[in-house]
């Protein structure tokens, strides 16, 4: 089965499989390909799912233990990990990660760099790496600080936290908490909210709150104004304006 399918203007990505959500690696190079080809003509957001009642509970540990040589063994898994987070991370339509069970380790990451994450009243994320004698791969040491601030993401990491769906909504990495057998469609119905949305506009959203860690005030002024104004002249732009004048709901993608 194909770890990606096509749900409308949704596209659907698989990362994880089995009971346990272990990371799957050619499930990761399709999705990868996927991601980096990825039309915002065709496609307005990514939902990123596992197949089992986990998202993703990481890599095979049983696997590293078992390699001949661990430092290129678990070395070239973090790459082909590193290859997926990277157009996830850059993605140029908005994605959403659906989050039943445990995030743990390499899938907490996953759950991390996406922009909103869905979860039920048993969702459960975990740095889980200090628990093998390992540190963070798929940008974890990156992205919690940017999101918890510096000091909780290191109680977090350093203390190997577990943290509940009531932790995680006051932390913002949750979106939405609804009933564990609702997290799928929940996180479909607002994937493909989003997906009917204006792309241009919400690519050029993620884009600016992107730059915002290494960019002045100023240039980040600049930057706002040069968007907005390109809004404003295109198609998408054209049909909201049209449709505020008009006291109707606006078609982004008849």
């Amino acid at each position: 089965m194909s770890a990606v399918t096509r749900d409308g203007r949704v596209l659907r990505c698989r990362i994880s499989t089995g009971r346990h959500g272990t990371l799957d690696g050619p499930a990761m190079e399709e999705v990868t390909a996927a991601l980096e080809s990825l039309d915002p003509a065709g496609t307005g957001a990514v939902l990123v799912h596992g197949d089992g009642e986990n998202f993703c509970t990481g890599g095979d540990v049983r696997a590293f233990a078992s390699a001949e040589d661990r430092y290129a063994y678990v070395h070239g898994l973090a790459d082909t990990f590193h290859a997926l987070q990277r157009p996830l991370a850059a993605s140029p339509v908005p994605t959403v990660a659906s989050v039943p069970g445990w995030a743990a380790g390499a899938g907490m990451s996953v759950a991390l760099v996406c922009d909103l994450a869905v979860g039920g009243t048993s969702t459960r994320m975990r740095p889980a790496y200090p628990g093998i004698g390992f540190s963070p791969d798929g940008g974890m040491t990156w992205l919690l600080p940017r999101l918890v601030g510096q000091a909780r993401a290191r109680r977090i990491l350093l203390t190997d936290e577990v943290l509940d769906a009531d932790a995680l909504t006051g932390l913002g990495l949750l979106t939405a908490v609804v009933a564990d057998d609702a997290v799928a469609d929940e996180a479909a119905t607002l994937a493909h909210r989003l997906a009917q949305g204006p792309t241009d506009a919400l690519g050029r959203i993620r884009g600016l709150l992107a730059r915002t860690w290494d960019t002045g005030f100023a240039e980040q002024l600049a930057a706002e104004a040069d968007s907005i104004a390109t809004c404003a002249s295109g198609a998408e732009g054209a049909e909201g304006l049209a449709a505020f004048a008009e006291k109707r709901r606006p078609v982004f993608h008849p």
